[in-house]
Order: C-alpha cells, then structure tokens, then sequence
C-alpha cells in the first residue's frame, strides 16, 4: 500500500514501515547512541512514543492526519541496541476521528503500549 502521510520523517529516527494496509500498520526501530538518554543506554521515552504515533499515523494513511491525543504506558524500559517493532491498528471510526490502538514489543516482550487519537482534518493544518 502507498504511503500517503509523514512522507519526509526521519525513519532511523521514528521507524521503518513493515507493513502499511487498510487500519493496520507495522513499523521497526533499531535504537542507536543518538537516542541514549543517561551513561546505562537508556533509550529516551520520546523515541519510542514517537515510533508508536507514526505507526498510528500509517495506520490511519490520510495525507492530513494528525494527532490529537494520546493516552500511553512505558510498560518496560528500553536499551540502546534494542530493536522494537510497534504494531498499531485502527480500532474506531468516527468521522474525521480514528482512535488507533499501539503495542510496542521487543521481541515477545510488549515495552509500551497506547491509544492514540488521530483526526483527518480535510486541508493541512497549516495552510
């Protein structure tokens, strides 16, 4: 499926899309030294919140899609080396809304987990 949305994000950053189809999204991250927040390689939180909302962003799919809120849990902490793959799925529709459901794993190990409001505003929300 083409992408439509996020087209210029950094993805060693945010992730690389797996798998993109209708309601679903499946994005990897293999974490790096940019990402390590204290001298253990704690990876920042801020990175794995931003692989899950761009896997909700591919799961929705819309060119104008944007994030309105997010109601998240850091379940386990994550090392620098770790690789992570978030699995998002659209859960409702409701007109310009999508409510977006994210598992982040490593491995079998779930790290993080989300539900993310997405609205489809119909032009760019800055034009």
């Amino acid at each position: 499926m083409e992408i439509k949305t996020h087209t210029k994000i950094d993805q060693s950053l945010s992730g690389v899309p797996v798998e993109v189809s209708s309601g679903r999204a499946v994005v990897k991250l293999k974490t790096d030294e940019r990402m390590v927040a204290d001298e253990y390689g704690l990876i920042h939180g801020g990175f794995i919140f931003s692989l899950a909302d761009y896997a909700s962003m591919l799961a929705v799919n819309e060119e104008t899609v944007v994030l309105a809120k997010a109601e998240v849990k850091f379940v386990r902490p994550v090392r620098l080396g770790d690789e992570l793959l978030a699995e998002a799925q659209v859960k409702v529709i409701e007109g310009k809304k999508r409510i977006v459901s994210v598992e982040v794993k490593r491995g079998d190990e779930v790290v993080f987990l989300g539900e993310f409001l997405c609205v489809v505003p119909e032009k760019h929300v800055l034009s």
